[in-house]
């Protein structure tokens, strides 16, 4: 699930450029008819001032490319204490969907630190785990001794022909650029009736087909590791054809306010800009951008007993 490091390429992220891009989207939404006068002529207020204040931002960053899995390993020691709001989301739209699963052994793809595979193990499921990051499997061998886990990659599954009843695949489909791939994998290991639950991010750059997250690998290397964000028609054009049927699609959307009144500008953290602090630089612009976006997705997909010639 690693994009080919010879194709993956340095970005340059500058933390002015994020916080005008904000601006913009604000701007063509007041266009629209979303916001008023006030709103616009302040958002134009606030370019100019941004633009004043360009030095206290900083320059931008060339940020070079970093395997996932190096970006993962370097992750695992603090990726389940973080504030992470795709967590409560997962839960919310996950969860529901496990508990129609019919009992059986099931994959869970890109397992990470185990907290799925938990909730597989508490509703009766025999559970096998892969992942890409031997430091995410570590944790999550100590974290549910009751799965099995095993090194693997969503594109190449380590399973025999139809030896699982169902799949689980959570937050881990934005590292492909192709779907394909995995779907195609997942209804080879799958039994005939049985369910494919995936959860995925939306990502956070609005128009942008890339979703690149910065991360430190163990050694200290810092580089962005591959994400996209994918077309509700992307999972359908992957899993149709294979003998998938949709029987449910969920998403949730961020509200109106995702840097509340009392979070203030604060200077910024050296390195590559982190999004969720420059938020607050521009918190009127942020909250109208992002209001009501798409944030995860989780669909059901079950295996036709009958599949496509």
């Amino acid at each position: 699930m690693t994009e080919n490091p010879s194709t993956a390429r340095t970005i340059h992220q500058h933390p002015l450029a994020y916080l005008l891009g904000l601006e913009g989207v604000a701007l063509m939404r007041a266009f629209a008819g979303e916001y008023d006068r006030a709103f616009t002529e302040a958002r134009i207020a606030e370019v100019r001032e941004l633009l004043d204040r360009a030095d206290e931002l900083g320059p931008g960053i060339d940020v070079p490319p970093l395997p996932v899995s190096d970006g993962y390993d370097g992750w695992a020691s603090s990726y389940d204490g973080e504030d992470n709001g795709c967590f409560p989301m997962r839960d919310d739209v996950l969860l529901p969907m496990l508990d129609t699963l019919t009992p059986g052994r099931v994959l869970d793809a890109a397992c990470g630190t185990g907290a799925v595979a938990q909730q597989l193990l508490e509703r009766g499921h025999e559970v096998v785990g892969i992942d890409g990051s031997e430091a995410m499997l570590s944790r999550a061998r100590s974290a549910v001794p009751g799965a099995r886990f095993e090194l693997g990659d969503l594109t190449a599954l380590p399973l025999p022909d139809g030896s699982v009843d169902h799949v689980v695949c959570s937050l881990a489909l934005t590292h492909l650029r192709d779907l394909s791939p995995f779907f195609t994998e997942a209804a080879r290991v799958m039994r005939p009736g049985g369910h494919l639950l995936v959860l995925d991010t939306r990502g956070h750059f609005l128009g942008s087909s890339r979703y690149p997250l910065v991360k430190e690998a163990p050694d200290g290397r810092v580089g962005h590791i591959a994400g996209y964000h994918h077309g509700l028609g992307d999972y359908l054009r992957a899993a149709l054809p294979l003998g998938f049927v949709v029987r449910a699609c969920e998403e949730t959307h961020l509200g109106d306010s995702i840097v509340g009144p009392g979070v203030e500008a604060a200077p910024l953290t050296p390195g590559p800009p982190n999004i969720w602090e420059l938020h607050p630089w521009a918190r009127d612009a942020a909250n109208a951008a992002k209001a009501g976006q798409s944030a995860v997705v989780a669909w059901d997909f079950q295996l036709e007993e009958t599949r496509p010639v």
